[in-house]
């Protein structure tokens, strides 16, 4: 049984998923002549780090997204290229497909969770955050608001508003008609407004917010922390059972930063470096130099607004390397 290409298939890269190929940049007989892979694994390579981006984006678990292109490989191989017109558009129907599978599965899992459920962090390259529109959709905040929407609303609002796939290609996909598809994205679009974080901020605003708050940290500073916490921040955190976590959310600046600081202040061997998760600005927890939690922060107007603090060391391999996305 032939299995998805994987970049360690490939090559080793410092990035997951790195593309190095372009779809049609020859023809088949020359691809056959030079010994390189055929169409169908070369087309599929091209695309991969499209591929997972959807199906992350979809079911906020990198896991269960590889998971997912490993389904949409053994589909992909079988498939007669000759009748395909368009293969990207032919991959990401197959992916929707099978993370709206997926995501049955994942509702369930959801359910018997342990804690607070948070999207798996991803350690992600620069250009990511250069795509602000991809950094947005991205986002700990942002897939949390997705996490509102229904199975349908979601593929649709992350195909047409993260990926601007035109309705035909939309109904395809998720297997409703166009005027159907239509009336799903508007209503997500308006739950997703109602709910979004209120803006882009400048990177210096960032970077100056993830620095006060991490020095305020380590010196157990409370009136530094105050400072730049805005006064309705929110901390959530994921434990999954296996780390001890806040059980539920913990809004105000007050009631975060005295938790905080006084948590963090028992521990000995406490580290913080700055990183970038999921587009954005984070910070990686390490204790006696092993990675022990990976905070994602949002920041507002030059506060930090949101805390989304990952334990559950389940859902931290993929902060060992940074994982390519593209859309």
């Amino acid at each position: 049984m032939r299995v998805a290409p994987s970049t360690a298939d490939r090559q080793e890269q410092p990035v997951r998923n790195e593309r190095t190929h372009t779809e049609d940049e020859d023809t088949d007989g020359q691809r056959a002549g030079e010994g390189r892979p055929d169409p169908a694994t070369e087309t599929f390579v091209a695309h991969r780090n499209l591929l997972f981006t959807v199906a992350y984006e979809m079911l906020g678990s990198a896991a269960d997204a590889e998971d997912v292109l490993q389904e949409t490989w053994l589909r992909w191989a079988g498939v007669d290229l000759g009748t395909v017109r368009d293969r990207r558009a032919y991959l990401v129907r197959i992916t929707t497909r099978q993370a709206l599978t997926r995501l049955r599965t994942l509702g369930r899992r959801k359910e018997s969770y342990v804690g607070t459920w948070l999207p798996e962090p991803l350690l992600t390259a620069p250009d990511v955050a250069e795509d602000v529109e991809l950094a947005d959709s991205v986002s700990m905040a942002m897939m949390l608001v997705m996490e509102t929407l229904t199975p349908s609303e979601r593929a649709v609002f992350v195909l047409r508003e993260v990926f601007d796939l035109e309705y035909e290609e939309i109904a395809d996909a998720v297997g409703k008609s166009q005027a159907a598809v239509r009336q799903i994205a508007h209503r997500a679009r308006a739950h997703v407004a109602a709910r979004r974080p209120r803006g882009a901020v400048s990177p210096n605003e960032t970077r100056e917010a993830l620095d006060a708050f991490g020095r305020a940290v380590e010196t157990g500073d409370l009136q530094g922390l105050l400072d730049i916490l805005a006064p309705d921040a929110v901390l959530m955190g994921d434990g999954g059972g296996i780390k001890q976590a806040v059980p539920r959310p913990v809004v105000g600046a007050d009631k975060v930063a005295r938790l905080l600081i006084g948590g963090m202040g028992k521990v000995t061997g406490l580290s913080l470096r700055p990183a970038e998760v999921n587009g954005g600005p984070a910070l990686v927890i390490r204790l006696d130099g092993e990675m022990d939690t990976v905070v994602a922060v949002r920041v507002d107007d030059g506060l930090i607004t949101g805390l989304y603090a990952v334990r559950n060391p389940e859902k931290l391999s993929y902060m060992r390397e940074a994982t390519a996305l593209r859309r």
